[in-house]
């Protein structure tokens, strides 16, 4: 996002005396619905982001303006309850109130934020504002904890007080991505390491222009199927906790326990966690080959076994795939809209742009939006 002209606004509202805080969108490279199945993912965050100014209140109210909404909610800090005329300001207030359930006592403030994460795109836009709500609140109030339990408190703002089931990925790489890297994240312990996004490609992403909102689509439905799923292996897998304790044999071998969709999305995350682990291993030797089969074999599984994708996200993924310099392409995010995510060749990522959005608009009538991203660092202060 342009700082000089978000700056501009903010002036404007607040006056010149404010702080300035970031927290970026990200995409998933490889591992998707897997997070609440506690197992891997390889997130990376990107170029893009939310901003937020702030300047602290003597009272315990929080006023919010949105540039983006065009709208302002206020809030007391003692009494957070939901706003249904500003639906967008219950992300910000979830966290303020987990963040005061925890034990942290805020400021009241008042916020001007923006951002050019697209909305409901899958590039997580709702945990940049959640990370980034996280952020300035606590830097205001002169709190300072791990971002690992960042990550957990925004994820359980949005579990709790915005009632979306999300996993722990989409706020753990906001707060924590390094420059140029991907993390491979472990769902269950936290645990994480950076693997070098490779040399000689580029990740770039397609919005296809189709939105879905997650509390109300059949993300809550595929995660009840999982666990569905857990339940019934446990009969003949004791210690079983999550479907990233199960291998592909073992599913294979017991799948008639199983309704045929069960099994279908049991399969898909079980072979996905395996291509996350697969990914990492090539990331390091810079195969960009190989990475670019598990993307495409991550989509197809997402489409098939998930029945996660749609005809514009199959669209956009066909079209990328037959690109020149292109080593795969898959959709990225939670599905039925949203985004894909591409592995280019550097040098033919700027005709891949040119030649792909004509093409998808000409299949959908949709204008798309394609972006070359960069793996950015996580949320912080300007």
């Amino acid at each position: 996002m342009d700082i000089t002209a978000f700056t501009r606004q903010v002036t404007a509202q607040l006056g010149s005396e404010f702080r300035l805080f970031r927290a970026p969108g990200r995409v998933n490279l490889i591992g998707e619905h897997t997070d609440y199945n506690d197992g891997f993912v390889l997130p990376a965050a990107i170029d893009r982001e939310v901003l937020m100014a702030a300047r602290p209140r003597d009272d315990r109210q929080v006023i919010l303006h949105s540039l983006d909404f065009a709208g302002t909610s206020r809030f007391a800090l003692d009494d957070i309850t939901h706003d249904d005329a500003q639906p967008w300001s219950n992300y910000l207030r979830g966290v303020c109130a987990v963040l005061e359930a925890s034990g942290n006592r805020l400021r009241g403030a008042e916020i001007v934020f923006g951002g050019d994460v697209p909305i409901g795109s899958g590039l997580s836009s709702s945990a940049a504002l959640e990370v980034a709500t996280a952020t300035t609140m606590l830097a205001l109030a002169g709190i300072t904890i791990p971002g690992e339990e960042l990550a957990r408190l925004c994820q359980r703002a949005e579990n709790t007080f915005v009632g979306t089931r999300c996993g722990i990925m989409d706020m753990f790489i906001s707060a924590l991505g390094q420059a140029g890297h991907a993390l491979l994240i472990d769902c269950r312990s936290l645990g994480y390491r950076t693997i070098p996004v490779p040399a000689g490609a580029k990740l770039v992403i397609g919005d296809t222009g189709v939105r879905r909102g997650l509390a109300t689509s059949e993300y809550n439905t595929r995660r009840g199927q999982c666990e569905k799923g857990v339940e019934l292996l446990q009969a003949v897998l004791p210690g079983l906790t999550a479907l990233r304790d199960v291998s592909p044999a073992e599913l294979e071998a017991h799948k008639a326990l199983l309704p045929a969709d069960v099994y279908q999305r049991c399969r898909h995350v079980v072979t996905e966690d395996a291509r996350v682990m697969e990914a990492v291993e090539v990331m390091q030797t810079g195969n960009l080959a190989r990475l670019g089969e598990l993307f495409n074999a991550s989509h197809d599984s997402l489409r098939d076994d998930y029945a996660v994708s749609c005809a514009e996200l199959d669209a956009m993924v066909t079209l990328a795939r037959q690109q020149p310099g292109v080593y795969g392409a898959r959709m990225t995010g939670a599905g039925f809209g949203g985004c894909t995510v591409s592995l280019v060749a550097e040098e033919h990522a700027a005709t891949f742009v040119t030649a792909v959005a004509p093409a998808y608009q000409k299949i959908t009538g949709l204008q798309p939006q394609i972006y070359v991203c960069a793996a950015s660092a996580g949320a912080g202060e300007i």
